[in-house]
This record gives C-alpha cells, structure tokens and sequence, in this order.
C-alpha cells in the first residue's frame, strides 16, 4: 500500500513519558507496516510553551483535537472524561493507554515527611490533569478533603523548577522528574499509579483503530524487551539534568493497551461527579468505545 493511500492518523502530543510506546512505533515503523500513516501534529518544544492561565481546551493537545489537527490524544483517565464533555468535536475513550505511571508528592522540605503533614499545605499541580486528580485522591483519606491545598503551577517542569528553586513546599510530578528529585535530593511524600484515557475521533474506524493499537502493543513489547535503549525520549524532558541510565524503573511500567470496560468509567464518573468535577450531563457509557 503506498504511502499517500494509508489512513492518516495525527496525534496531540502528551509528555513523551505517557507518549512512549506511540514514539517507539513510529520510529521503529509499526504503524507503517500496519497500514497506517501516523505521526504527531505538533511536537515537544510547541507543547512546551502552552500556558498555565490557558483554559483546558485552549491547551495544546485539547485544540489540535477540537479543531481537527489531531485525531487521537492521551490524557489522564478522568481528564479524558472530562476534555469530551467539553469539547464540541465527536469522539470517545477508545482505550486505556498503554503508559502506567505514577505522580509523586516530592518536597525538599524536612518536615514534610507523610500525607498527614500536607494538612492545609500548599500542593502544586497542573489544573484538571493527572497530578490535580490523584493528589486529591492521594491525601484525601489522610487530612479530608476540606484541607486539600491544591495549588496550580502549570507544566510539570514548571512544577519542578519552582520546588527546586524554593518557591513551592511541595509539588506533584511524574517521570522524568520523580527519577530527577530523589536524584536531587528530594524526598517521596507520596505516589500513586495511574492510566490514562486514548481519546479518538469518531471518524476512526473500528479497524482503523485496531490496526493502530496492535501495533502500539508491539511497541510495548520492544520497550519491555530494551527499555533503556528507548529511555533518552523520557528523560530528553529533563533537558540534559537526568541520563537515561538515571530514569528509575519503579516509577513507570508499560502494558497493552486495554479498551476501556464502562463499568470502569461509570466508577470514575461517579468520582468526578460527586467532587463537582463534572456537570454530571453525559449519560454512562456514552463517551466510551463499545
């Protein structure tokens, strides 16, 4: 099949630590050799410069999907709930993406040592992501959700730097940065592992998608096999402060891709909507591939 006959798939870039296995199969051609033409619709240093007041759609993955730049994106599990409901383009959670990663609590600050010591501390995170919603899951059962401190400070570099140079007590992160602060010297208040949404296009077909997720659980399958031959597109994030050899395997782990059960999206609508982090509109089920 030549090049300009195969189904062209454009992707909103996420941070390459959640974007990896869609990196790999690219580069090593396995969306190619599935019959697809895929590639990104923007790249890293674009996304780096999205702003923090910007609201969630204007951000730079939700705006190449809403104007049809991009047919496909990773978020967070409950943000790709909640970009759909947003948003006025079509589309739905074909699936659970392939990255498991985890967002950790870090501080640099003694005192500071368990969850229980973030009681009305400021905790920075990017609003309405995967750092917002599992640090409220992680410190709710340990100080009450009434003295939750959520603080909002953009991207996760932005995050890191500001605990670096002082100007945060404590700051949610994934990788690169988690693997960056231990290194750093900063410590582990608390992590929890999370997966995120596929959010797809309603113009994707059933085999258009299938051919494309079989050949991102290929690329899993290169990165379990090597992972460090893969890990300088993480740790690149880190702009030269982290090697590849540096980046701790505890902190993320890749898995096939799992389409996503409704009844798992029923139990994450119910949580968004009983925090008020839903208008509760959307009927069960609907934003998910069946």
């Amino acid at each position: 099949m030549s090049s300009a006959a195969k189904p062209v798939v454009k992707i909103a870039p996420n941070n390459p630590v959640f974007d990896l296995p869609l990196i790999v199969a690219i580069k090593e051609g396995l969306f190619e050799r599935a019959g697809l033409d895929v590639g990104f619709s923007a790249s890293y240093a674009d996304r780096e410069k999205d702003s923090a007041e910007k609201p969630v759609l204007s951000r730079l993955k939700e705006e190449l999907f809403e104007c049809g730049s991009a047919d496909s994106y990773n978020v967070c599990e409950w943000a790709s709930i909640d970009r759909l409901e947003r948003g006025k383009r079509g589309g739905k959670v074909a699936a659970l993406r392939a990255a498991i990663a985890a967002q950790a609590i870090l501080t640099f600050d003694d005192k500071l040592q368990t969850p229980r010591d973030l009681f009305d501390v400021p905790v920075v995170v990017q609003e309405l992501t995967g750092s917002h919603y599992t640090t409220i899951q992680m410190l709710e059962s340990a100080i009450g959700p009434d003295h939750i401190n959520i603080r909002h400070g953009g991207l996760p570099q932005k995050r890191w730097e500001g605990l670096k140079n002082g100007s945060y007590r404590a700051a949610t992160v994934m990788e690169p940065f988690i693997s960056l602060g231990l290194k750093e010297r900063a410590h582990i208040i608390a992590a929890s592992f999370y997966r995120g949404g596929e959010v797809v296009a309603a113009e994707l077909t059933p085999e258009q998608r299938k051919a494309y997720y079989d050949a991102e659980n290929k690329a899993v399958d290169l990165i379990n096999a090597d992972f460090y031959k893969y890990a300088h597109h993480v740790t690149a994030h880190a702009k030269g402060a982290l090697q590849p050899h540096e980046l701790l395997r505890a902190f993320v782990h890749y898995k096939h891709v799992d389409y996503y059960d409704e009844a798992l999206f029923n139990r994450a609508y119910d949580w968004m909507k009983a925090r008020g982090m839903t208008e509760g509109q959307s009927q069960h089920g609907a934003l998910v591939v069946g």
